[in-house]
Parts: structure tokens; C-alpha cells; sequence
């Protein structure tokens, strides 16, 4: 059922990576956006040396903002949508965007986002039912964009609409007669019809400026790793839609365990995610159609795809609602290999890779090797404890994807700052440094280790400390804000990719290959 070989294609090459959530690109408006200046980022990564851009899931963030809540799997963030290629077209002027207008140095704002966006969307919106061609002229018919996506985005702008409609209440909250999915639209109002089709255009806009920056890449040679969370949000058009699928009861929404971990190194207190869990036996009655056709639309976004908290195939953690305390989970068995069997024959070339972090067992890592995926080490991990250590380079084994930190740790920088001087000291002793500048000692004998990927979050390109750490897990509130300036990617374009691309030709990370294009699968 499995490749013979042990590691899927696109892992077996020397490589490097930066990660960086779109969101935390620059940008007048506000966020980051899929316009020129990822397109400069691109070209960064190019000039460097690296294979691949690694961002976190680009789904509509709800309240929160955590792109690891969002209203849908397949869906796009609207926020990201590049308002300079409207102006071109001539479906808004700058004038009507003078509210999204900010401080590119600033951080984002999400309050502020969501009171000025929806109004410029509107104007774009209006103006686009008077003079279609304006737009579809440059990214094609609207109307072909929803036959070929329908299935997925007539439930999701249902979802939006009646969402709306309901003054933001999450499903289970709405009126009854809305509350299990079906096609409403006969009986939509004129304001829920208004809603149903704002959403329809900006999903056609991103998917449509998407296809343009990732054939920009394409042709630079870089690669998008792309992150999907193993849960889906409870109030999102998924649940709402397929609440069969889900531990939940449908008419009244209420979930009687729901998703987290127990206490390790992130969160001494564990971590509550309040996600619904799977009813893995109805998904295994259907041959797991439903995360198929998940995995398949993250494929039309990604190259690859990480699948956050690869644990939960094997077994996951059970809390009772009943109690706010991750501590009181239970585990509870997985899908397993059956899973992965499955998604072996849909997707062959296993484009994937498993996060494999926190309390791993030896069930866990068998797992992973059976699927034939390569999981996942973190250095900031290494130096607590002694000479075994799993993620010291010399205990490293080819199969993991090496990252010095990630979206959920603070910065190389911040971390040894914070960290006690036992660790800090570790870190002096096993690499033969001062400590003076930790992130780069860390991207430097990083790409000297065995791993074939390697990733480097942008902050430690910078040299940042905690001040651009991104997300603090267990923190519900406060992350996700941070951006890099305009003047910070010029800099670091000028100073640094000339160095950073001698490294990975010294460290066999360089590779004259042409990177396939999928663009049309």
C-alpha cells in the first residue's frame, strides 16, 4: 500500500524553508496581502537560497483570530486580498480605502480590520455586479469559479449569510429552522441573499489572486508548505454541515468532550481547545470521504501540507466539557494506519508532513513510519536535559524536518533570553559559541545537521526577540498580531541573502532542479 521507499519525493532533496504566516507580511492596509508584497518575499527566498515558504492555514479567521480557528476548511481569509490589483482594474479608487489604510510598521489591528474591510468589499462588490468584465477579464468568469467549487462554498457562504443574519451567534445559537444544513437560499432574505453573494465574490477574488502568487513562486523555484489543523473550529460551516461526522448533538450544539493536550512543554496546564472531536466510526463508514476531499483542498492551496498534531490519528485527548481543566482528558484510540491507507491511494505522492511535537509515544513515531512521513524536531528543545536529548543534532535522524522554533514558540532570540542559564549554557558548550547573536548560531548549525528540510522562522532571520513572538499557546488573546516592516524586508533582502544563500550551497541545501508545476491539478 505504501511507496518502498521510506521518505515521499519531495523530502528526499537538501533543502531550506522560512516560515512566516502570510498575515505577518507588510502591507498598507492593514495585513499582509497576496500582491507585490508577497511576490517581494518571494523573490527574498529565491535570492537566499531557500526551496519553501512555510505559512500557517490561510482559512477566515473568527473571534480570536487564530488561523486554527476558522470559519471553514477550504475557504479563503478574505483578508488577504491585494486591493492595489482592484485599483487597477477599476472596481474601487484609493479614496475608498482610506479607512484600511495604516502604519505598515503597526501591528494588526483585527478590531479595526473588521469594522473598515466588509465596507470597501461592498463597494468592490457593488461595482463589480455593474461592470463585470472589469474583473473577469483578469481572473475569469465568476460563474465558473462556483461550479467548480460549489460543494464546498455554497455551505460556507450559507453559513456566512445566516451567521450574519443571526448578529454573529455561532449555529448551534441561530433559529431552529437554520440550525441543520440544507439549501436555504429559496428562502433566503434580500439582506441574506446580499451576504450569501458579498461572500461568494471574495472567495472568487482570493482563490483568483492565490493562483497568481503561487505561479510566482513557481517560477522562482519556491515551493508553499501549507498547515492544516487536525480539528476544525466548533462554530464553523464544517460542523454546520456534516454534524454526523463530529461527537456533537445537532439541534442543540453541544459537544460533550471536546479536543486539547495534556500538560507538556508548551503549557504546564495543558491546553484546551474546545475543538469538536471526530466520530472516527462514521468517518471510517464513508472511507473517510470527508477528509479526503480536507486534504484535497489544501492541495489546491499547498505543495505540501502539514498536519498539525499528527498524534490525534493515534490517540487523542478526551475532555469532558464538564470541566475547563485539560488535566482531566482521557486518551482515546485513533483512526491509526487504516487512516493513512486511505490517504495513501487518494494521494500517492504523500505530500505531507506530520507535526509530531509534545508527548509523543513510541505508538506515535511507529505511526508516523508506517505512513512514511517525516515528522518533525525543534532545537529550542534541545538543551534541557543531557546527551540524549531526541533533538540535539547529533541524535537527529534524516526523516525530521528540523525547525530552530515555530509558530508557537517564542524567537531563538526570546527563548534564550528567557531560558535559565543552565540551558543557555548548554547551548554555549554544545555548539562552541559566546551566545552573542543565537539565532543565526542556530540557523547556521541547523543547516549543518542531518535533516534534508529545514525551517527558520522569519523572526530569527531578524534576530527578533519575544516582542515578534507570534502565538503563545494556551493564550487565547494577543497573538497573531505580528508583522515585518517594509524597512525590515528591504534590509534584510540587501544584507543578508547573499550570505544566507552561501550557507546553503556549503551545507548542500542548493539544488538545480526545476520545481514541477501543479498549478492545474
Amino acid at each position: 500500500m505504501f511507496p518502498s521507499s521510506r521518505l515521499p519525493s519531495w523530502i528526499k532533496s537538501r533543502s531550506s524553508g522560512v516560515l512566516l504566516h502570510m498575515t505577518s507580511l507588510p502591507g498598507e492596509f492593514g495585513i499582509g496581502n497576496l500582491g507585490q508584497v508577497s511576490h517581494d518575499f518571494i523573490d527574498f527566498l529565491h535570492h537566499s537560497g531557500f526551496r519553501f515558504w512555510q505559512i500557517c492555514p490561510v482559512g477566515p479567521t473568527g473571534y480570536g483570530d487564530s488561523p486554527y480557528q476558522v470559519f471553514s476548511s477550504a475557504a479563503g481569509n478574505p483578508y488577504l486580498i491585494d486591493w492595489h490589483a482592484l485599483i487597477d482594474t477599476g472596481i474601487i479608487i484609493r479614496e475608498d480605502l482610506s479607512e484600511l489604510i495604516s502604519n505598515p510598521d503597526q501591528n494588526i489591528n483585527y478590531g479595526h480590520l473588521y469594522e473598515h474591510f466588509y465596507k470597501v468589499a461592498q463597494i468592490a462588490y457593488s461595482n463589480f455586479k455593474q461592470e463585470p468584465h472589469c474583473i473577469e477579464e483578469k481572473y475569469g468568469e465568476l460563474s465558473a469559479f462556483i461550479d467548480e467549487n460549489n460543494f464546498w462554498l455554497k455551505p460556507y457562504c450559507s453559513y456566512q449569510a445566516i451567521k450574519n443574519s443571526s448578529l454573529g451567534k455561532p449555529w448551534w445559537e441561530w433559529d431552529k429552522k437554520y440550525r441543520n444544513y440544507g439549501d436555504y437560499t429559496e428562502v433566503f432574505s434580500d439582506i441574506q441573499w446580499a451576504n450569501f453573494h458579498l461572500h461568494t465574490f471574495l472567495q472568487y477574488l482570493f482563490f483568483a489572486q492565490w493562483k497568481e502568487m503561487r505561479a510566482y513562486a513557481y517560477s522562482k523555484g519556491i515551493q508553499i508548505l501549507g498547515d492544516l489543523p487536525i480539528y476544525v473550529a466548533p462554530d464553523s460551516a464544517d460542523v454546520w454541515e456534516r454534524p454526523e461526522l463530529f461527537q456533537v448533538d445537532p439541534e442543540e450544539g453541544k459537544f460533550s468532550h471536546v479536543a486539547g493536550v495534556p500538560p507538556d512543554y508548551f503549557n504546564a496546564d495543558g491546553q484546551y481547545w474546545g475543538n469538536p472531536l471526530y466520530d472516527w466510526n462514521a468517518h471510517q463508514d464513508e472511507g473517510y470521504e470527508w477528509w479526503m476531499q480536507r486534504l484535497q483542498s489544501q492541495l489546491r492551496l499547498f505543495d505540501v501540507v502539514r498536519i498539525d498534531h499528527f498524534r490525534g490519528f493515534h490517540d487523542y485527548w478526551s475532555i469532558p466539557t464538564s470541566t475547563k481543566d485539560a488535566r482531566k482528558g482521557e486518551w482515546q484510540d485513533g483512526p491509526g494506519l487504516d487512516f493513512w491507507k486511505v490517504v495513501a491511494k487518494r494521494f500517492p505522492a504523500l505530500p505531507f508532513l506530520a507535526e509530531d511535537l509534545g508527548l509523543i509515544t513510541e505508538g506515535v513515531r511507529n505511526l508516523r513510519k508506517e505512513a512514511s512521513l517525516p515528522g518533525m524536531a525543534v532545537l529550542q528543545f534541545a538543551f534541557d536535559g543531557d546527551a540524549k536529548n531526541l533533538y540535539l543534532p547529533h541524535n537527529l535522524s534524516s526523516d525530521l524536518v528540523l525547525y530552530t522554533g515555530t509558530h508557537d514558540n517564542d524567537t531563538t532570540c526570546g527563548w534564550y533570553q528567557s531560558s535559565d542559564e543552565e540551558i543557555r549554557g548548554n547551548f554555549r558548550t554544545y555548539f562552541n559559541i559566546p551566545g552573542d547573536f543565537p539565532s543565526w548560531d542556530m540557523l547556521r548549525m541547523a543547516y549543518r545537521t542531518i535533516a534534508k528540510l529545514v525551517i527558520i522562522p522569519m523572526q530569527d532571520i531578524l534576530s527578533l526577540g519575544s516582542e515578534a513572538r507570534l502565538n503563545e499557546p494556551g493564550h487565547p488573546f494577543g497573538n497573531w498580531t505580528w508583522r515585518m516592516t517594509p524597512w525590515q524586508l528591504q534590509n534584510v533582502s540587501q544584507e543578508c541573502s547573499h550570505y544566507l544563500r552561501n550557507q546553503a550551497e556549503v551545507c548542500g541545501r542548493i539544488e538545480n532542479i526545476k520545481v514541477a508545476s501543479s498549478l492545474n491539478k
